[in-house]
């Protein structure tokens, strides 16, 4: 028996591989992976390309609870009374408690970053964690990780260190047209969320070469002052490869009406402000697609953040360690805490040594719970095809000079742009992405300072003075969306209101 969530992308290569075929009888992707238990046992796991987590009962009699390594679906877990209980969600558990640590990791990182969850008892596994159930007791046998070994000085899918930058383009662009291929596997229509950067412009220009219809992709911009998108660069972007594009717009009347949904729907919390325009577009794309591809992950493989680039200097040049920012009025718990998540292992690169920080801790516990919560929250299922195992070991055997060059980083997802995508302007300086919540909430910052200190989910990440201090001292405004998504979290999850209910306990 196996009980999963996600994809298993490769399942027809397996099915051939392992001549299944005539043995199979339900269809799902997952089939075929009891087959191949049966034959190898734990071995088989590793034989996975996909996004999944799955409880497997084998005819053997282990029982197996499994993450992707990168951690693209959640799993939680609870042990109790010789009984372990599993689900995506924390909140099937009953309602949550508040935890100090967990509530200044919200208001600091904008994550958590604990295998402890605000449920008591409740475990989230790790990306790539393997556990076997014996006797009702959870037990850890390996963590599968994500990033493939060895990082420097070896061969990786055809790319030698040495290898020349048309070498490194022809087989990133065989890695990409294979990733993507796989990853539009579906009977349900799919398209996919285009920002106008790098990462989704590679996604979009590889969707069009290997579909004959035009590929539906959506894009958000924000109606406000000092907000800043990439529409423009999108729509330009679209007609050069015919996608069918769809613009929306998100507007203060969004952000109010949709921070409250987006605090219901990260049970395990992630105060990221990019979760309002994903929120967005999954409802409205809706209409029309079940499945979405997105560009995650090409930051973290191809080096594309700007402090990896500042982390690569000298220290004399202003060079830094890549590790958050953090508001001193919270302490430093939550950054000791990232640091201790944030080890790795020795001989790596300046830069591999921040990719592989940002693989460990931001990506599975912002950027892909987010993904995952705010598509789920609509039916849509999100899939990243950077996030591929073969896409990851081509990215981290290339040389540093072609993820950061100069001025740029994610310099190999560029070049190839230029040549595939003139339109996406490469080379040019972006814009970025920045949802104006500062504009939205001031005006209301005076009322957040008088009840916001009343939620004990938010007294726990700072106290009172403190919480007043962020909404009335301009100094701190980067805190105000954090501590006002914690306020309406633990309204919903701690206290058990509705997401209307607490957002009129907090404003109205």
């Amino acid at each position: 028996t196996i009980i999963g969530n996600g994809e298993i992308y490769n399942y027809l290569e397996l099915t051939e591989e392992f001549q299944l075929k005539s043995k199979l009888s339900t269809g799902s992707d997952f089939e075929p992976l009891l087959h191949i238990y049966a034959q190898e046992g734990e071995a088989a796991f590793d034989r996975l390309r996909g996004m999944y987590a799955f409880c497997l009962i084998g005819a053997d009699g282990r029982t197996w609870l499994v993450r992707d390594p990168f951690g693209i679906k959640p799993l939680y877990i609870h042990a109790r009374n010789g009984a372990v209980a599993f689900s995506s969600e924390p909140r099937s558990f009953g309602q949550a408690k508040v935890v100090s640590a967990i509530s200044n990791q919200v208001a600091a990182l904008h994550y958590t970053l604990e295998n402890e969850t605000a449920w008591p008892g409740v475990i989230r596994l790790e990306p790539g964690e393997v556990i076997e159930i014996v006797d009702g007791v959870p037990k850890r046998h390996r963590v599968r990780t994500a990033i493939p070994s060895p990082l420097r000085g070896g061969a990786g899918v055809g790319v030698r260190a040495a290898a020349s930058d048309d070498d490194a383009l022809r087989e990133l662009d065989r890695v990409l047209e294979d990733s993507i291929k796989v990853h539009q596997r579906s009977d349900v229509p799919y398209g996919l969320f285009l920002s106008g950067g790098i990462d989704s412009a590679t996604v979009a220009t590889m969707m069009a070469r290997l579909n004959t219809r035009p590929v539906v992709a959506y894009t958000c911009g924000f109606d406000a002052e000092g907000a800043r998108d990439e529409r423009a660069q999108a729509e330009r972007i679209a007609k050069q490869l015919n996608l069918d594009w769809n613009n929306v717009s998100f507007g203060e009347e969004d952000f109010w009406a949709i921070v409250p949904q987006v605090a219901w729907a990260t049970d395990d919390p992630v105060a990221d402000y990019a979760c309002l325009p994903t929120y967005k577009l999954a409802q409205q794309a809706k209409s029309r697609l079940t499945v979405v591809l997105t560009g995650e992950g090409g930051d973290e493989l191809f080096g594309g953040y700007s402090r990896y680039r500042r982390a690569q200097r000298p220290k004399w040049l202003g060079g830094r360690v890549a590790e958050p920012q953090t508001d001193a009025v919270l302490g430093t718990s939550a950054i000791e805490a990232w640091r201790k998540h944030a080890t790795q292992p020795n001989g790596l690169t300046t830069l591999q040594q921040a990719q592989y920080a940002d693989i460990a801790t931001w990506l599975p516990n912002d950027l892909l719970l987010k993904l995952d919560r705010m598509l789920m929250a609509h039916g849509l299922e999100g899939r990243t095809p950077f996030l591929d195992p073969e896409v990851a070991a081509f990215a981290f055997h290339l040389p540093d000079t072609l993820k950061t060059r100069g001025k740029f980083g994610k310099y190999i997802l560029r070049a190839w742009l230029e040549k595939n995508c003139p339109a996406a302007e490469p080379w040019a300086k972006k814009k970025g992405f920045t949802v104006p919540v500062a504009n939205w909430i001031a005006p209301r910052a005076a009322d957040l300072a008088k009840t916001l200190p009343n939620v004990e989910a938010v007294r726990a990440a700072a106290s009172a003075d403190t919480i007043r201090a962020i909404f009335t001292d301009e100094a701190h405004a980067a805190l105000r969306y954090p501590m006002l998504f914690l306020g309406l979290w633990g309204r919903i999850h701690t206290e058990g209101m509705s997401p209307k209910a607490a957002r009129t306990s907090l404003f109205r």
